[in-house]
């Protein structure tokens, strides 16, 4: 991995053989980075996505291998409990045109990622909603 600071953005490459939410973390934490969005692309040859069924307060987990196009990887970097948090949700495209998605547990880099980090200048934190069953943002 390699990556530049522009003022309030990051531009950084994920390399081969990386896993992008180690990376987003070792950047968030080198950086000291509390609020944030983020986007990429890339390509990913090994992930894991969830999906959260809302009657049972649980998510599933869904694996996947082979060669996919990350077509969208977007999401959050905050806290919880004053500690890394990120939220990230992602969207891969097979050979076919069929696409797959969810909130991203793992994904290894099989050929590169190229990612923008948008930093924000304050902090939002979170809580676990017992009623929803997730970590929401606390105001």
């Amino acid at each position: 991995m390699d990556y530049r600071r522009f003022n309030n953005t990051i531009v950084a490459r994920i390399d081969k053989g990386e896993e992008i939410l180690e990376k987003i973390k070792e950047i968030a934490l080198k950086e000291n980075i509390k609020l944030a969005n983020i986007n990429a692309l890339g390509a990913t040859n090994e992930f894991t996505v969830g999906v959260f069924k809302v009657d049972e307060k649980k998510y599933y987990s869904n694996e996947f291998k082979g060669n996919f196009e990350i077509v969208s990887l977007t999401g959050t970097i905050n806290t919880m409990n004053d500690e890394f948090y990120a939220h990230i949700h992602m969207s891969v495209g097979n050979d076919e045109g069929e696409v797959f998605g969810g909130h991203l547990n793992k994904a290894i880099v099989s050929a590169t990622c190229e990612m923008i980090i948008h930093i924000m200048d304050g902090r939002v934190d979170r809580y676990f909603d017992e009623d929803v069953g997730l970590n929401l943002f606390k105001f």
